[in-house]
């Protein structure tokens, strides 16, 4: 069997129930907003793996999470992504960069690059969550002056204490996503 598989911090309750006011803010917009449950960043997305390549993941995983401090991450901004990207494909809360969050995603990108088939994105990270997905037609339908501005400063910060593997398993109402592993950072 096959599972859709990527790497996530996920979120606390408090900030998912916060992030999800914000989505209220654009009404006008054409956009499939996530659900609550579904917020997260993406460390790693490595699309379909085998159970011999999602046990390699989950072990990979777990050793990079050893060698990572928990961090602290400020999400400091709502807007379209990804930058510069017209039409734009999203809404999306951008964190700011941290040593922590580029340390841990390069330790996974490259552990993975050694053991399982994995190509990491060529651009920088930048941590970001999904709060919406643009529809394109509709967006395409709206008059360019009448297209909503999404620029909002945020400040909203939270510590981050482990990392999971994540299943994405796709259904009718969209996708759900299921925490397979679990793995604590360093204290």
């Amino acid at each position: 069997m096959r599972h859709r598989i990527f790497v996530a911090i996920n979120l606390p309750e408090d900030i998912k129930r916060k992030l999800v006011d914000y989505q209220e803010k654009w009404p006008e917009l054409p956009a499939r907003w996530t659900k609550p449950e579904n917020l997260h960043i993406t460390l790693a997305f490595l699309g379909y793996l085998s159970d011999e390549e999602l046990l390699e993941l989950c072990k990979i995983t777990e050793e990079v999470a050893q060698r990572n401090n928990s961090f602290s991450l400020n999400l400091n901004k709502i807007c379209y992504g990804p930058p510069k990207k017209t039409p734009p494909r999203m809404v999306w809360v951008e964190g700011e960069k941290s040593e922590e969050s580029a340390n841990l995603k390069d330790d996974l990108e490259a552990s993975l690059m050694e053991k399982v088939r994995y190509s990491p994105e060529k651009r920088a990270f930048t941590p970001h969550i999904t709060l919406g997905r643009i529809r394109g037609w509709e967006w395409h339908r709206i008059d360019p002056e009448e297209r909503p501005e999404v620029e909002q400063d945020i400040s909203l910060t939270f510590e981050v204490h482990s990392v999971e593997v994540m299943e994405s398993q796709l259904k009718k109402g969209g996708p759900e996503y299921v925490i397979l592993e679990s793995c604590p950072l360093k204290i």
